[in-house]
């Protein structure tokens, strides 16, 4: 083995001199060997746990990432980071810690690498809220970092029919409860519709971000794509090890990778691939914590640049293994390649490199230029006013004849009063569900309201019924639902003095969201109606609530 290089690193601050012979042996307690010292130390930031499957992998990982690190003379530290799954806190009030998570684990990385002095970060994620929560606290700390996402989940199969989790699960209930399934396809569906580790198996949220931290130079190539039970996730888990000691010696740090046009990289490759409009709020959010100044107009301006080459589950029939047996997301970047902004990467390449070289095997699930399944991006901006600061749609999974809908609202002032009332078959075709008082702050947490939005597939109103919300979506959801509405109801916004009846037009194309009241109604109704209190009264959601800003700024926290 070669001799370490002696290299000036962070850690020397808290290794190095005789003052810091307590340090050293607090380190030689833990059975690191003399040869450690010299090493740069790098941190593994672990979200393991036994409750979410595409964590349950990771236990492996850790152990490839390690050997990585040591190959590289490196000095590998594991320690853990909390995670969430939404799909198990989806439906419930478990569902509001979500989205909060997401800044309490940014808090993680800068408390723990700042504390330790950690010369380099490997984040070893997967799902909705860690994978971004990880990135913006190792661009805060702005050192040399490597994500490695730990794969999406193979399809489920019951007989010959393929299954995913949101269409075969949460769409189901409705399915189900309107009759269309007896209990034995029921329990079958509900058994195999997960049938190994790894994340959701469609272009859900987890998988969304997967893809865009390495269209933006943060994984390396096929991370991203690569199934959780594959033999290559382990090679690239040790490559990810060896990398992160690379990075370190030529002080390549995170915001080196991560810059405005790495964004857009990302934006266009989430328009390309149809991504969750999560994304929305975590690419803000990214960017925040990267001093890179990014707002709605960028993801409108991308969105209308860019064609929706990739149709997977929701709105498609495709899977994550298809991708990435079509090529993953190197061949996305191939052909996006003319609109690509170069820019370095985690690999030592640049990510037009990364692009030339790529093969695309498969012209249907990675369509052409020629060949787009939508000749705009995946999401959609809307304004009007009942969004003067935006709002969010994933319009590629809504079906041709309802990018226009006009109805009257029926009004919920929670998650849980609509999907009762949805499930009691009280929503009426021709109906705009408005759920609201479930965004960051009137949440507070800004819940997904996939429960809702299933039920409403399930039981065969999707193309007659639209649902409105200050609250989130799941990747998973599909049809003409808005979401991310701002200003929220809490804050005021006029989704708080909607009523019952009040006519409601989404126009996807005009990009256009608004009620059919005059100003003087408005006016009156702010009179007359008050906005409800927080709901929130102790604990981190009320101080959650009371720092959060609006969805329109990514629901950062205030300066």
């Amino acid at each position: 083995m070669k001799p370490a290089k002696k290299i000036t690193t962070a850690s020397s601050k808290m290794k190095k001199g005789l003052e810091r012979m307590p340090n050293r042996a607090l380190l030689y307690g833990t059975g690191l060997h003399s040869s450690h010292m010299k090493r740069p130390f790098i941190g593994i930031a672990s979200s393991f746990t036994d409750i979410i499957p595409g964590h349950t992998n990771m236990r492996t990982l850790e152990r490839y990432i390690e050997r990585g690190i040591e190959n590289k003379n490196g000095t590998p530290f594991i320690f853990g980071v909390p995670g969430i799954c939404d799909g198990i806190a989806m439906g419930h009030a478990g569902m509001k810690q979500s989205l909060p998570s997401r800044e309490l684990i940014a808090d993680i990385i800068e408390s723990i690498t700042s504390a330790h002095a950690l010369d380099g970060l490997v984040l070893l994620t997967n799902c909705d809220k860690i994978t971004p929560g990880m990135v913006m606290g190792a661009l805060r700390l702005n050192i040399p970092t490597i994500v490695v996402t730990a794969g999406p989940m193979l399809g489920g199969h019951h007989g010959r029919k393929r299954l995913s989790l949101v269409r075969d699960t949460f769409e189901a209930v409705g399915r189900f409860k309107s009759g269309e399934m007896d209990e034995s396809e029921r329990k079958a569906l509900e058994t195999e519709a997960c049938p190994s580790c790894g994340s959701c198996q469609g272009m859900y949220t987890a998988n969304t971000m997967a893809c865009l931290v390495e269209a933006m130079g943060m994984s390396l190539p096929h991370c991203a794509a690569t199934p959780a039970v594959f033999n290559r996730k382990t090679r690239i888990a040790y490559e990810s090890g060896q990398k992160i000691v690379n990075l370190v010696e030529k002080d390549v740090k995170s915001r080196n990778i991560v810059n405005k046009k790495s964004l857009e990289n990302a934006i266009m490759a989430d328009m390309a691939l149809g991504g969750s409009t999560n994304s929305v709020l975590h690419l803000m959010a990214i960017a925040h914590e990267a001093k890179v100044k990014l707002d709605l107009s960028d993801f409108h301006r991308i969105s209308e640049q860019t064609f929706h080459l990739a149709n997977l589950r929701p709105g498609g029939e495709h899977f994550m293994e298809d991708l990435n047996n079509a090529g993953g997301i190197p061949a996305i970047l191939q052909r996006l390649f003319e609109k690509l902004q170069d820019n370095p990467t985690v690999s030592g390449k640049k990510i037009k490199q990364i692009a030339q070289e790529a093969i695309i095997y498969d012209n249907d699930v990675i369509r052409s230029m020629h060949n787009p399944y939508h000749k705009k991006g995946g999401i959609a901006i809307l304004y009007g006013n009942l969004a003067e600061d935006g709002c969010v749609i994933k319009q590629s999974a809504v079906e041709p004849d309802t990018m226009k809908f006009t109805g009257f609202a029926h009004v919920f002032n929670s998650e849980e009063e609509a999907m009762h009332a949805i499930l009691g078959k009280k929503i009426k075709k021709g109906e705009v569900v408005v759920i609201r008082y479930e965004g960051p702050s009137g949440g507070p947490g800004m819940r997904e309201m996939l429960s809702p939005t299933s039920a409403i597939v399930g039981m065969g109103l999707h193309k007659s019924v639209a649902l409105i919300t200050d609250g989130r979506f799941s990747g998973g959801t599909r049809g003409p639902c808005v979401g991310h509405i701002s200003p929220e109801a809490a804050a005021g916004g006029l989704l708080a003095y909607l009523k019952n009846g009040d006519v409601i037009t989404i126009d996807i194309k005009k990009q256009r969201i608004a009620v059919k009241l005059s100003d003087k109604e408005i006016e009156q109704r702010k009179k007359k109606i008050k906005v409800l209190p927080p709901k929130a009264k102790t604990g981190y959601l009320s101080r959650y609530s009371k720092m959060v800003t609006s969805a329109s700024t990514g629901a950062v926290f205030k300066d």
